[in-house]
């Protein structure tokens, strides 16, 4: 599941990373110039849900949604806050006021001009209580969306807004498209009309979804002529279709990064930290998951170590905390402890016993086990289930494990709250604002506070921490936030992963910039000789 402003990269590599890349083309590689054609095939484990960027919450959509739509800003490949929908923005010396000018030469993908029209009625669109988005937060502070003209909007704010420009990254989607329908289960929803670099062609649910080159992309049309996302759901299959080359990249698990080499002569592999964490959460609307004692009692019977040496081998850090290191809202907080003894001494203070000598333990004079679910395709977070499983067994915590398809998984089970716990993570924005995550008040169906947290102090951080300006003051109150968390914590963080993948040496001007390798990817193009798919235009 993602954050928003990740601009065109792609599921299978990192975004806002500050990777390090095992093998990489070097840049100008010329066989002559570029030339149209061929077409990009990659694989992801669970189908999309919406291709809606509005409504989509999930890394599959997301994915996809990345090369339909824009946003008004983006980050660029430095990491900075650049432009894309807008040609320039101006902030107000009160922070209060932001004032976009539209670039005039886009169109949506039907051909029609794209305007300040659809920026308001995007934003119109993420303000109404009935639409079904987790990205209102950040537009509810907006007083007033104004039209200037045509081309010109004003984002009016009741207050200062620290990461309100990275909230412009938020995609723009088409008033003609969507006016008079009913948002929430429109036709385009499956079928999107956008302004990005790729247009939609056809979606086979659980198969694969096509999209074509824009010819009228506003940056200039991509040289692939094709983007093609197949669903494969195990990644063992991913892996034998790698070696037979019939994909041009895939996400690599850490056994599979591990043996690459062994195989492979046609693809560079890459290894990127990221700004995503994994971890254990809790559903708080069930007892006993709303006491901070058994989450406790839980962490301490975990051996983390046990997940990074034998799950990740090695590919990502242990984690106790909401940011990475290379975030610059980062505190060292102290590792995990890991004591079981500890932890059954505490589940006993708050009603756990043994009455019947079976080896597993009662709650409240009750028989008591719970369920980790999480989604198939993800090997990684199987895996970790299955040693939290047998860690908790040594205590007399009785665990189940259920695996479900992704959209299942997101519609059914954590939109709707029907789990236990759940393992899932999160891929975070470079500015640390997590008042979607945290704060009390995103609660509702398909917001991201699905474990339900409610730490007043947190509340009243992240509400401060987002409406100041001062980066100093800011660090101190997101170190706050940690030292707080790590007393009560919302979850159980496990890990944070390595993006490990793999792509075909065909392609050219692939470039590994601060923010990642796919950043240009429009640019990307592959000599005749070696293309290897054609097209009827």
């Amino acid at each position: 599941m993602k954050n928003k402003l990740i601009p065109f990269l792609f599921l299978f590599f990192a975004a806002c990373s500050s990777g390090v890349t095992d093998k990489k083309h070097e840049s100008p590689q010329y066989d002559g110039a570029p030339v149209y054609g061929d077409a990009f095939i990659t694989a992801i484990a669970s189908d999309a849900s919406f291709l809606n960027p509005i409504l989509a919450s999930d890394t599959p959509s997301g994915a996809v949604n990345a090369m339909l739509f824009n946003g008004l800003l983006k980050y660029d490949e430095n990491l900075n806050i650049a432009c894309d929908l807008a040609e320039s923005f101006e902030v107000s010396q009160d922070g209060l006021v932001i004032t976009f000018r539209l670039k005039r030469n886009v169109k949506w993908h039907d051909g029609k001009p794209f305007t300040a029209k659809d920026v308001k009625f995007t934003y119109d669109i993420l303000v109404d209580t009935n639409t079904k988005t987790p990205y209102s937060s950040s537009f509810m502070l907006v007083k007033e969306l104004e039209i200037v003209d045509d081309y010109t909007v004003k984002a009016h704010y009741e207050q200062p807004f620290a990461p309100n420009l990275e909230s412009w990254g938020m995609s723009i989607i088409a008033e003609h498209v969507f006016r008079g329908t009913n948002f929430n289960d429109a036709p385009a929803n499956r079928k999107p009309v956008g302004t990005g670099p790729y247009k939609f062609e056809s979606w086979q649910t659980d198969q694969k979804i096509v999209l074509k080159a824009n010819p009228d992309y506003f940056e200039g049309k991509p040289y692939l002529s094709k983007y093609i996302i197949r669903i494969v759901p195990d990644s063992s299959v991913q892996f034998l279709e790698l070696r037979n080359e019939s994909l041009d990249s895939v996400d690599l698990t850490p056994d599979q990064w591990n043996a690459y080499d062994s195989f492979f002569k046609s693809y560079d592999k890459y290894r990127q930290a990221t700004f995503s964490f994994t971890f254990l959460g809790f559903n708080r609307l069930r007892k006993p998951f709303d006491n901070k004692d058994f989450m406790k009692a839980v962490e301490l019977a975990i051996n983390k170590k046990d997940i990074i040496d034998g799950v990740l081998l090695g590919t990502g850090i242990e984690i106790n905390g909401i940011y990475p290191p290379q975030s610059w809202a980062y505190k060292e907080i102290p590792k995990s402890e890991y004591d079981p003894k500890k932890a059954l001494d505490i589940l006993k203070s708050i009603g756990f016993l043994d009455i019947d000598n079976d080896g597993y333990l009662e709650y409240n004079g009750k028989p008591f086990d719970f369920t980790i679910t999480t989604n198939q395709g993800n090997k990684q977070r199987e895996l970790s289930a299955e040693i939290i499983q047998q860690h908790l067994k040594k205590i007399g915590i009785n665990v189940n494990i259920r695996i479900i398809e992704f959209s299942t998984f997101i519609n059914q089970y954590i939109a709707k709250r029907e789990f236990d716990a759940v393992i899932i993570g999160w891929s975070t924005t470079l500015d640390p604002d997590q008042y979607s995550l945290w704060h009390s008040g995103q609660t509702a169906p398909r917001q991201y506070n699905f474990l339900s947290y409610n730490n007043p102090k947190i509340d009243k951080l992240l509400e401060q921490a987002r409406t100041t300006f001062d980066m100093g003051k800011r660090k101190k109150m997101y170190h706050e936030i940690q030292d707080i968390m790590y007393e009560d914590p919302p979850c159980i963080f496990l890990y944070f992963p390595d993006s490990l993948s793999a792509l075909h040496k065909r392609f050219r001007d692939v470039k590994d910039f601060p923010i990642g390798v796919g950043y240009n990817f429009i640019e990307w193009w592959t000599p005749r000789a070696e293309v290897k798919y054609s097209f009827q235009e």
